[in-house]
């Protein structure tokens, strides 16, 4: 009766009885997120992008681009992920936290798109206050302006275990060879950042999705396995690599 009267809309269920439903369906193997992710899929329009968003609590009205933090990755803007799993991650460990799925075109939009290379660490660096010593060089600054005169960013996403080998690299103890090796063995996908309010017009919110217990501690337990093999990795190339390509202060002599 109660599942009847949800799915109706004429009650609106409580965060525990939530927690009770999603749990007892992902202990059984149903993964309804999942789910939603491969229908919504299957359904998105020729052009249309499917992106997560990982939330510490619910998004109050519209999608805005000045909601984050000036000194995220690309300053401010709206950060989406490209799989359900990577927003998921980094929001596990909230109590109220929740998932947007969201469609959106980047069709007439002005992009800039960055692979794990010499202009993303010194991007990421950049708007994260990292080169203030450097802020007027010019590849810096023509690193900046194509930032700032996009609509939207496509680039790695970067986690507390890459700002740390970025952090080594600004500080002169590796090459940006040695760095570049280090974060590609610490992968974890694409974000998209929607910069300016054409990119958001372009963008819906198709469900707010709700993140059990059980499907948090099983997103918790990834991420503790992705922390353990990452710095496994990034050693072997800080020393297959050592020695190899340029310190920071050649980069940007």
């Amino acid at each position: 009766m109660s599942f009847s009267r949800w799915a109706r809309g004429a009650v609106q269920p409580s965060h525990e009885l939530l927690d009770s439903f999603y749990n007892d369906a992902f202990n059984r193997g149903i993964h309804l997120n999942q789910i939603k992710t491969q229908l919504y899929e299957e359904d998105l329009p020729p052009g249309k992008l499917l992106l997560f968003h990982g939330s510490k609590s619910r998004i109050d009205g519209p999608l805005k681009t000045d909601a984050s933090r000036l000194n995220n990755d690309f300053g401010q803007g709206f950060y989406c992920g490209e799989r359900l799993d990577q927003a998921a991650m980094f929001v596990h460990g909230f109590p109220r936290s929740c998932l947007y799925m969201l469609s959106a075109s980047t069709a007439g939009l002005k992009g800039i798109r960055f692979t794990v290379d010499q202009d993303w660490m010194l991007s990421i660096a950049l708007f994260r206050g990292q080169l203030n010593a450097y802020a007027d060089h010019p590849r810096l600054l023509e690193l900046k302006a194509r930032v700032l005169c996009a609509d939207f960013v496509v680039a790695p996403i970067a986690d507390n275990r890459m700002y740390e080998v970025i952090d080594s690299f600004i500080d002169g103890e590796l090459t940006d060879e040695q760095c570049r090796h280090c974060l590609s063995a610490t992968n974890l996908g694409s974000q998209y950042v929607l910069r300016t309010q054409r990119s958001i017009e372009r963008t819906s919110l198709l469900e707010c999705c709700f993140l059990c217990s059980a499907e948090k501690r099983h997103y918790g337990a990834l991420r503790i396995e992705s922390s353990r093999s990452g710095p496994n990795k990034a050693k072997a190339a800080r020393r297959l690599y050592r020695g190899v390509g340029q310190y920071i202060e050649e980069v940007l002599a």
